[in-house]
């Protein structure tokens, strides 16, 4: 099984360390960096981290390529992103002591050719039980249904695929008649969908069990400090890893699919995969950038995880039947 992560609407991150963010008043920053982003290339970098070879796919802006080419030639990541006129936005990330402040941009706008260019290049790199992760927002110009249409076109060639995404295109995807395998919203993403509030941990998991029930083979959501639920066949998981030291949450969630990526990769079951997950996204929590501790680091951190068990496997079946 090969790894192919498609970022359509990829961003430099600059993040600025201040002690206190305080609107309205002159700031003097602690520490500045910049770093090679985007859901999907985050994913593709955590990835690298534990080992595995992963191909990055979609769009980047020639004007500002630098950063990009250099974190794929410092960590063996396959370039398959489509190279077009202009320069990748910039995302800006503050850091206080309290919580991390994000100012997003549009991405470069787009038409039907630099689209068709990115389409062509992945049907070249994918093949038959391939692991094709679709993260990030769309940019400008780009059709709200393209992940739904991704979607069939990699389900048509056998691909497993991994969705991240929200709003729209996460809407247009979970309406779909074909389905991603697996989705990642967080609780935020989820309500959004559903166009009411999700109130707690057993209304989260019934609405992940109606998609097993349409086909989806694993939903995993995302809920901030309180960790992540993890449902497929095999049951519904909590996990919840409880960390002090943390630099920046910028990326933790882009971490939680590399570690769901890995997980499929070696074949791991639920539980495993909810704690390798859950420990990548802690891991990430520790470090700036889109980047792991070393491996070790990692599953020394699996092994803190805290599980429970809110569903088992025979409940799953059940409500999949009905």
């Amino acid at each position: 099984m090969r790894i192919h992560t498609v970022t359509l609407n990829p961003a430099i991150d600059q993040t600025v360390t201040l002690d206190r963010l305080a609107p309205g008043e002159v700031h003097r920053a602690t520490a500045v960096r910049h770093d090679a982003g985007g859901k999907g290339i985050n994913v593709a970098s955590c990835v690298a981290d534990w080992g595995l070879g992963v191909m990055a796919h979609g769009l980047l802006g020639r004007d500002n390529a630098a950063p990009f080419e250099q974190l794929f030639a410092d960590k063996g990541i396959g370039d398959g992103l489509t190279r077009v006129d202009g320069s990748t936005r910039v995302n800006l990330k503050i850091v206080d002591r309290r919580s991390t402040t994000d100012i997003n941009l549009d991405g470069i706008t787009i038409d039907e050719s630099r689209l068709d260019a990115v389409v062509a290049t992945l049907d070249r790199a994918v093949g038959a039980g391939d692991l094709v992760i679709l993260a990030g927002s769309v940019p400008p110009g780009c059709p709200q249904d393209i992940y739904a249409l991704f979607v069939k076109r990699l389900r048509d060639k056998q691909c497993r695929v991994l969705l991240d995404t929200s709003g729209a295109p996460l809407a247009h995807a979970l309406e779909a008649d074909v389905l991603p395998q697996i989705v990642k919203p967080n609780r935020d993403e989820l309500a959004a969908w559903l166009g009411r509030p999700v109130t707690d941990r057993a209304d989260l998991n019934e609405t992940a069990r109606r998609l097993i029930g349409r086909g989806v083979e694993l939903v995993a959501i995302s809920m901030g400090a309180e960790g992540a639920l993890f449902v497929s066949e095999e049951g519904s998981v909590a996990a919840r890893l409880a960390l002090d030291d943390v630099a920046s949450t910028v990326g933790a969630g882009d971490a939680m699919v590399a570690g769901i990526a890995a997980a499929i990769a070696e074949g791991a079951r639920l539980e495993r995969l909810a704690r390798l997950a859950t420990a990548f996204a802690g891991g990430k929590l520790g470090a700036a950038g889109p980047n792991l501790p070393a491996p070790g680091v990692v599953e020394a951190l699996t092994a803190q995880v805290a599980v429970s068990a809110l569903e088992i496997a025979e409940t799953i079946r059940e409500g999949r039947r009905g």
